[in-house]
């Protein structure tokens, strides 16, 4: 069950990898373009409908917006335009390398912002 659930995941990452890189493609209508983009950046985006801290609720927009988003972006696209973007990101999925840097920019900045409310809330309350 483990090994199907980790199939999945990478599945999803996998399409949204493919919606990333097809949605500059000049035979992407104006349409399915607006709806990629739109679910690409909600599955990157921090910021959820339904904030996660909610019980149940918070995690059904993740286990359905997204699966519906990618399921739509996939039949908006040319079927020609899912492949090759498909072949392509399983490609670049396989052969790339973690980015050590990013994850110390992004740490760094999410201990900067934990100082900075700290300094202003905490430190300040008289």
């Amino acid at each position: 069950m483990l090994q199907k659930w980790k199939d999945t995941v990478r599945k999803l990452k996998e399409d949204i990898y493919t919606l990333y890189l097809a949605y500059r493609d000049q035979r992407v209508s104006f349409f399915a373009r607006v709806v990629l983009i739109l679910t690409v950046a909600y599955a990157f985006s921090p910021i959820d409908l339904i904030p996660d801290f909610i019980p149940v609720l918070g995690y059904l927009d993740d286990l359905i917006l997204l699966p519906l988003g990618i399921w739509l972006s996939l039949k908006l696209l040319p079927v020609e335009v899912v492949e090759e973007y498909r072949a392509m990101a399983r490609q670049q999925l396989l052969e790339r390398k973690p980015n050590y840097i990013m994850a110390v920019v992004i740490v760094l900045v999410w201990l900067l912002l934990g100082f900075w409310l700290y300094l202003r809330f905490v430190v300040h309350v008289d």
